[in-house]
Parts: structure tokens; C-alpha cells; sequence
């Protein structure tokens, strides 16, 4: 089986790192990124979310989520204090109404449709979207540009890194600001892969570590201006567009 370039620098050194039943991940020494080899098809990712309804399960903390949502809502505005907002991969929309809370036009786009039914039930003020980020950002074509986007953890769930971050690029004005959140595989607490909550193959296709996903998002015009201090396992970047 050939083993494709790195996503994220273009090497060909990939390495074998793990593998098990979930399947096999490989590793760049250049970039320290890692990544499922083979990478499902976007219709055996999209069943993963219409057979289980995967952000649904993360609704009876409502009230808990909502509230976490305003805390990071208020970060996000030391760099974007107003605008248009928009949340990649919204789960129940918890971040999307902190933000039109916060005086945003909010926009949450999500690929689960039992996650999108729960945030327009629960928060109709908001506009909705069933798709994926590509998918939101090929229709919009740039009519549709951001002061402020959010993504956690879901970047991970991308076939294409590239092409993910094209597309949170494609959306965002320039100087608007980006939260993203994801699983640090190279973490110094991060348990061996076969106990960490975050090593989810095929659901999760890839891996990255400060290093590979700051090379990822300045390659396509997004410059980290913060990253938090993580005690858990995850990276926490404030990003700009250039």
C-alpha cells in the first residue's frame, strides 16, 4: 500500500506510528503530523453522523455547555469584538447563541442533521446550516465572509487538512480571528493511544501536535497570535487572517 506525502509540509519520509483494528496511523518526522492511512470516503464519514447522531449525545449538559460557551465567546473578542460570527461544526449551537448573545450575526454550520434539528429548536434566532465546512464554504463562494469563526474539535475529522483550512480562510475577512480547538497527540500527558478518548479512527482521521497545526494554518494565511496552556490533552490557538 503507498503511503501518501505528509498533508501538512509535503514530505514522502511519512512513517508507520500506530496500528491496530481501528486502523493505521502514520507519522512525519519533519512536521510531526499524523494521520489515518487509509482515509474513509466521504459517505462512510457522512454515515458515522447520520447513524449516530454524534453531537446529540452532548445535549443533556445544555445549560453547562451554554454557559462554557460564553467564557470562550469572551475571548474570542479580545480580537473580534463584533461582526458577523461563525461556528464550523456547531453541535446544538451552544457557541453560535453566545455569540449572537454577544451582539454577533451568528451562523452555525454542522453535518450532524439531529444536532442542527436540537439548535434550531432550542435557539431560533440563529441561522442553521446542514454541511460541512467545505461544503459551506464552496457554496458560499465568498459571499459569505466572517469577522469571527470558532471551530473545536472537529478539524480532526477532516479527510483533507488542506482543503479544511482553505475553507476556514475562504470564510474569514482579513484581520478577522479564528478559535480552533483539537486533540495534541504529541501532549506530554497524553495517555498511550489505546486509553486516550481522542484517538477515535476512522471518526477521527487526523492528528496534530502546536508545531504541525501552526505550519497548517500559516500555509493558508492564518497566523497564531495565542495559544493557551492546555493541562488536558488539546491545543487552544487564537489565529488572525493575514
Amino acid at each position: 500500500m503507498t503511503v501518501p506525502a505528509c498533508q501538512v509540509c509535503g514530505s514522502t519520509a511519512v512513517a508507520p506510528y500506530h496500528a491496530d483494528a481501528q486502523g493505521a496511523l502514520y507519522r512525519c518526522p519533519a512536521c510531526t503530523f499524523v494521520f489515518l492511512h487509509p482515509i474513509p470516503s466521504a459517505e462512510v464519514q457522512a454515515g458515522l453522523y447520520e447513524a449516530e447522531g454524534i453531537g446529540a449525545r452532548y445535549f443533556p449538559k445544555a445549560e453547562r455547555k451554554l454557559a462554557r460557551a460564553r467564557g470562550r465567546m469572551s475571548k474570542l473578542q479580545r480580537l473580534a469584538p463584533r461582526g458577523r460570527f461563525l461556528d464550523a461544526g456547531c453541535n446544538g449551537g451552544f457557541m453560535v447563541e453566545a455569540a449572537r448573545q454577544a451582539g454577533f450575526e451568528a451562523v452555525g454550520v454542522e453535518p450532524d442533521p439531529a444536532s442542527i434539528a436540537w439548535a434550531k429548536e432550542h435557539f431560533p434566532a440563529n441561522r442553521f446550516v446542514v454541511a460541512t465546512l467545505e461544503q459551506f464554504a464552496d457554496t458560499a463562494r465568498g459571499a459569505e465572509m466572517f469577522d469571527a469563526v470558532y471551530c473545536s474539535e472537529v478539524i480532526e475529522h477532516a479527510p483533507d487538512a488542506n482543503r479544511f483550512a482553505a475553507a476556514l480562510a475562504s470564510v474569514m475577512r482579513p484581520g478577522a480571528a479564528l478559535y480552533l480547538t483539537t486533540p495534541d497527540i504529541g501532549h506530554w500527558r497524553r495517555p498511550p493511544l489505546a486509553r486516550w478518548d481522542a484517538y477515535k479512527p476512522p471518526e477521527h482521521c487526523l492528528y496534530f501536535t502546536p508545531r504541525s497545526l501552526t505550519r497548517l494554518l500559516r500555509k493558508h494565511g492564518l497566523a497564531v497570535a495565542e495559544r493557551a496552556f492546555a493541562w488536558k490533552p488539546g491545543i487552544k490557538v487564537m489565529a488572525r487572517r493575514v
